[in-house]
């Protein structure tokens, strides 16, 4: 394997992503793969949690600035490793994995800066604990680690129909106060350049309205002087796009057979239609970055854990998104 390899970062140490990786490793799909895969985290973890759950792999330690990329084979488990002080190998989620979690995403950009590394994939992270209320999001950290102008645009992809929230990781209360024209438009324009230059496909677009719908009695309407507005503008650039729609009876065969990305005005209006219609074959993109970073669609699940129950179908479909794109 001569081309630059996958980074994984293994995320929060006491979620079930380790779990996931195991299984994805012990299944067909890592043969279907031919881009290395380098991984992140703490190897003594890694090993204890893969022995007290029964899987058996080899661990072939990586040094940062000695990634030989002819020499990675993905027969191994790849890894950087970033060492963690831990009494228990399934514990709870707690505010001492920072530290850790940051130094893994340093080395992870560091490589992608240094032109190392192909793209990113990040397992779950505690949002509530390694946040600590100063970032939305992973999208938003990242953005800001970056240096880019602009927020970061969240996609749930799934190949027959993704979404994407113009708010993320924001309280209902202050979803109004997010909206404007321009985060739309800028949405809006980033996607259809996703689709067009990574995914070689001219997206169809819906998009929904805020109010029930689509209506409000009070003389202010978000659908007609935000929405719509934004709509015009789009159409003008000649992306095809069409609503708003009411979001209660968008979510028919019958419609989301006709659009290839919908437009929601909050987090949970778009993603909990398509985590009920496709479960955990979803994932997360995070665009305008400048490089393609990828998670799954699920959170820590740190309930779960060291129960070796946990379905690794969003890691499986990160990863063919990745054998699709090349």
């Amino acid at each position: 394997m001569n081309r630059k390899p996958l980074i994984i970062i293994l995320g929060e140490p006491f979620s079930t992503f380790n779990e996931i990786l195991f299984k994805f490793y012990k299944s067909k799909l890592i043969l279907s793969y031919k881009r290395p895969i380098v991984c992140i985290g703490s190897i003594d973890l890694l090993q204890k949690q893969m022995l007290k759950l029964k899987y058996n792999f080899k661990i072939n330690e990586i040094v940062i600035n000695d990634i030989k990329v002819s020499k990675l084979k993905n027969d191994f488990i790849n890894i950087i490793d970033v060492k963690l002080k831990f009494k228990k190998i399934f514990d709870q989620i707690s505010f001492k994995s920072n530290k850790y979690i940051k130094k893994c995403f340093d080395i992870g950009l560091y490589l992608l800066k240094k032109k190392l590394a192909y793209a990113i994939v990040n397992g779950p992270i505690s949002k509530k604990h390694f946040l600590k209320k100063k970032y939305l999001g992973i999208t938003e950290y990242l953005s800001k680690k970056t240096k880019v102008k602009k927020d970061g645009v969240m996609l749930i992809y799934n190949s027959n129909l993704s979404v994407s929230p113009v708010t993320t990781h924001v309280p209902i209360n202050d979803v109004c106060k997010k909206l404007n024209s321009e985060k739309i438009i800028n949405n809006v324009l980033e996607i259809d350049l996703f689709f067009k230059n990574t995914l070689k496909k001219k997206p169809f677009f819906a998009i929904l309205g805020l109010n029930p719908h689509c209506e409000t009695i009070k003389q202010y309407s978000e659908e007609e002087s935000i929405i719509k507005p934004a709509i015009k503008n789009l159409l003008k650039k000649r992306i095809n796009i069409t609503g708003p729609f009411s979001a209660d009876t968008f979510f028919s065969k019958n419609n989301i057979d006709k659009f290839d990305v919908v437009i929601g005005m909050y987090h949970d209006q778009v993603l909990t239609p398509i985590k009920t219609i496709y479960n955990f074959n979803a994932i997360n993109i995070t665009l305008g970055l400048p490089f393609i970073r990828v998670s799954p669609d699920h959170g820590t699940n740190n309930e779960m854990i060291g129960k070796n129950k946990s379905n690794p179908n969003s890691l499986f479909s990160i990863i063919k998104f990745f054998i699709k794109i090349k």
